[in-house]
């Protein structure tokens, strides 16, 4: 079926994929500002940090109501996977933004020394990745292989992170 201006009544596969991952790593890092911001002792910081979870708190309620238009294989059974490891999926999107950072520090990099080192960087960071989706893909935190499971995951998660 499809809408007013002939596109299908859903999202395409890349970018429910796209959707995930915007919605995965920002929940953890919603998380992780909720869990630091007691503490902070400087107020601009601590209004700083206040600001950030404003935004992707907003930025998350936004983002999951793309959620229904998943493609129809994929909405099924959005409830059906518990909460999954806000730590371990923090460390996953630190590690991809970690290789994107190195990928795109290489490219701007003249000096011979410093674009060794960063290559270096590089694949120790691509070996980190590695481990830790292993970790979470075979602890079942990570379901790569399963759409349906991965958006209830991102779903379930972002809820319990903006109830936080």
């Amino acid at each position: 079926m499809k809408n007013n201006q002939g596109y299908p009544n859903h999202l395409a596969w890349h970018e429910t994929l796209e959707l995930h991952e915007l919605v995965a790593f920002q929940t953890g890092q919603l998380v992780s500002f909720k869990k630091k911001l007691g503490s902070l002792k400087d107020p601009a910081l601590r209004n700083l940090y206040a600001e950030a979870i404003r935004s992707i708190e907003h930025n998350l309620h936004d983002l999951l109501k793309f959620y229904p238009m998943a493609p129809l294989e994929a909405r099924s059974s959005m409830e059906e996977l518990e909460l999954t490891g806000a730590e371990s999926a923090q460390l996953l999107g630190f590690t991809k933004t970690a290789v994107r950072n190195y990928a795109i520090a290489i490219t701007e990099t003249a000096t011979p020394q410093l674009k060794e080192t960063f290559q270096k960087h590089l694949l120790s960071a691509i070996g980190l990745h590695t481990n830790v989706f292993s970790f979470m893909y075979e602890r079942g935190f990570y379901p790569a292989y399963d759409l349906k499971q991965l958006l209830a995951g991102d779903v379930k998660n972002a809820k319990m992170a903006l109830e936080l």
